[in-house]
């Protein structure tokens, strides 16, 4: 038995399942990662997208944010075979919640392609989704895009019914992570059995010590990314491979 077989002896239907994403779950859709080889930092200037920067040139941010979100999310881009497969896990009842620091919105595709069960895992996601926009007054949230055609168009900063800005519906830096969202995603890595950190550097906090926080509640814990992550000390399991092709196949033992 390997470690992957031996992870999925570990995943039933009575055990509580929770995945961890980051941004390496995503690239191979051809999403841009933030940080490494030509990531989205080393072509613009992360400092002119902090919430401080929102807050006193509105019109500034999102003449910034029109460029950043172009050259993120410009193309077309589709759930991955890692994706499709964390959704079937949650329509077989293998998965109870997906945790994710992406901001893509890939999950919830992917999860609408494989179709409704009454067991779809619970999706939060931590650091927002880019393609909604929030009224800063009112908190009234809405579909992007045709607000990021306007503010292209000359709208700068564009702005809610009631008169309000409209914000990219992200964490931006130097704005708190929700609260209820970092507690939820505590309490569910201390509630569970198995927890799956796929395509996550584990260096961003506070999503970095979930895994530590489900090993010390007795989880089993498996890593899946290309490089070494620092709770790899804690890990039961450790895949250094591409995640469209482990998950899928954990997928598949779990069948």
């Amino acid at each position: 038995m390997d470690d992957l077989e031996r992870l999925a002896a570990e995943i039933d239907r009575d055990a509580t399942v929770v995945a961890l994403t980051g941004a390496g779950i995503s690239a191979p859709s051809g999403v841009p990662t933030f940080r490494g080889d030509d990531g989205v930092w080393d072509r613009f200037d992360e400092g002119q997208f902090t919430y401080g920067r929102f807050q006193r040139d509105p019109d500034g941010f999102w003449a910034d944010r029109i460029e950043l979100q172009q050259a993120m999310f410009g193309d077309d881009y589709e759930p991955n075979a890692a994706h499709d497969a964390l959704a079937a896990m949650s329509r077989e009842g293998y998965l109870d919640a997906i945790l994710t620091q992406n901001t893509d919105g890939l999950h919830e595709d992917a999860a609408d392609t494989v179709g409704d069960s009454d067991d779809d895992a619970t999706i939060l996601e931590l650091h927002g989704n880019a393609r909604r926009v929030r009224c800063v007054d009112c908190g009234k949230r809405r579909d992007g895009d045709p607000i990021f055609e306007r503010a292209a168009e000359g709208e700068r900063p564009p702005t809610c019914d009631c008169g309000g800005i409209y914000k990219p519906d992200v964490v931006l830096f130097g704005e708190q992570l929700p609260g209820a969202a970092i507690q939820r995603a505590r309490s569910l890595a201390q509630e569970s059995d198995v927890f799956l950190a796929i395509g996550s550097s584990l260096v961003v906090e506070p999503a970095a010590s979930l895994p530590r926080q489900a090993a010390s509640s007795g989880a089993t814990v498996g890593v899946v990314n290309l490089e070494s992550t620092p709770v790899d000390d804690v890990a039961d399991v450790i895949q250094r491979e591409d995640v469209t092709e482990t998950v899928p196949r954990l997928r598949e033992l779990l069948s």
